[in-house]
Order: structure tokens, then C-alpha cells, then sequence
């Protein structure tokens, strides 16, 4: 980036912090942690009348969205599933509760792995990536974000038509 148009380091690192709350808290929208909280084992494969997902289908499609937008974040080589089948499991439920604490803790390590890129100085946020099409750190933690809090409402309203949700 041309340093003219370089924000300062001031303002990178409000930004920084602000995306990491973003990323982690719940501001605007309930957290993926408050939307999966006491959520009752039998109903993670429960799919609703005209209602396409499952909550465990959900949580698994958090899962490889995000582990996905990290690994692209972090490596160049990085080949990305085949959308759409690539990144939907077709199971209604978890196997077992393993699958689904495995799912969890996915999702809350690949987290904490793209904060770690984010508070990493070396990274600039702004600068696109050597490949890709243009995508730039700022734009992934975005991404991610956006795309967790859709699917974190689609699982409240899944909750709520299954009377499993208190507000």
C-alpha cells in the first residue's frame, strides 16, 4: 500500500481490536456460544418443516466456512472445498458427542487462529493478499463475521420454532 494512503498504526490498531471484539463478543447479535448455549441434545438434528438446516448442520457449515477463510487467510496454497457440497454435511445430526464438541471446539480454535493473524503486526490488514482476487485480511475478518452472525440468527430461529430458546 502506498504509505500516502497508509492509515496510521494508531488507527490499524483500533481497527484491530474492534474486529476482535467483533469476532469475538456479542454487541449487535448473540454470540455462536450464546446461540449453541443449553441448546437440548435431540434437537441438533431437528430440521423444521420448510426450513432447509438443521442446527447441526448450521454449526458444521460455520465450522468449514470459517476453518476455510482462515486457511485461505494464512496460505497461499490452499485449495478450498467444492461449493456447494464442500461446505453443507448432509447429516442432520452429529454422530455422536464427539462430533459435535469436535465441531465446537473447530470453531472456537480456528477463531482464536484468525485473531492471531489479526494482532500479528506483521500482517497488514489493508494490503491484498500475493493471491487470490484482490482480498485483504480486513475483508476476511468481515467475512467471517458476517457470515457467522447470519447462520448464529438462523439457529436462534430454529430454537425458537422449537421452543428452545429464552430470550
Amino acid at each position: 500500500m502506498n504509505p500516502a494512503t497508509q492509515p496510521d498504526s494508531n488507527a490499524t490498531d483500533a481497527l484491530r481490536k474492534q474486529l476482535i471484539t467483533l469476532l469475538r463478543k456479542s454487541e449487535a447479535h448473540q454470540s455462536f456460544d450464546d446461540a449453541i448455549k443449553n441448546l437440548p441434545t435431540d434437537l441438533r438434528g431437528v430440521k423444521p418443516d420448510n426450513l432447509p438446516y438443521s442446527i447441526w448442520q448450521l454449526v458444521d457449515h460455520i465450522r468449514i466456512a470459517q476453518w476455510d477463510i482462515l486457511e485461505f487467510s494464512r496460505d497461499p496454497n490452499h485449495q478450498s472445498p467444492d461449493w456447494p457440497e464442500g461446505y453443507w454435511t448432509k447429516e442432520l445430526q452429529p454422530s455422536d458427542e464427539a462430533a459435535w464438541e469436535r465441531a465446537l471446539n473447530q470453531i472456537r480454535q480456528d477463531r482464536d487462529a484468525f485473531i492471531d493473524l489479526l494482532n500479528d503486526p506483521e500482517r497488514d490488514l489493508y494490503e491484498p493478499f500475493a493471491y487470490g482476487q484482490g482480498q485483504n485480511l480486513l475483508r476476511e475478518a468481515l467475512l467471517i463475521a458476517d457470515h457467522s452472525a447470519y447462520h448464529v440468527g438462523e439457529i436462534i430461529i430454529i430454537r425458537r420454532l422449537l421452543n428452545a430458546w429464552q430470550s
